[in-house]
């Protein structure tokens, strides 16, 4: 099964650190590029971070502070976030191969 799913969100304090996982199946993950979103409420999707074969490109608003990476040979791509704020809540989508994971929610707040 084709399929992208996300984990490791929570509820964490300000400051506070996270690390999102997508776990990748059904597909030759190696090959796509693979981006982090997150939805806010009553706000628009943004992107937070994605990394391609050479480099990788950030929001401003997470630079520094949200690593992005991947591990192709256990078909695994993550975010690292530290540094949280209350600014980050949002539910969070990885996407790759025009596939979208179902989500996670992360809930920064004291």
């Amino acid at each position: 099964q084709v399929q992208l799913v996300e984990s490791g969100g929570g509820l964490v304090k300000p400051g506070g650190s996270l690390r999102l996982s997508c776990a990748a199946s059904g597909f030759t993950f190696s090959r796509y590029s693979v981006t982090w979103y997150r939805q806010a409420p009553g706000k628009w999707l943004e992107l937070v971070a994605t990394t391609y074969i050479f480099n990788d490109k950030y929001a401003d608003s997470v630079k520094g502070r949200f690593p992005i990476s991947r591990d192709n040979a256990k078909n695994m791509a993550y975010l690292q976030m530290n540094n949280l704020t209350p600014e980050d809540t949002a539910v969070y989508y990885c996407y790759a191969n025009s596939i979208w994971g179902q989500g996670t929610q992360v809930t920064v707040s004291s």
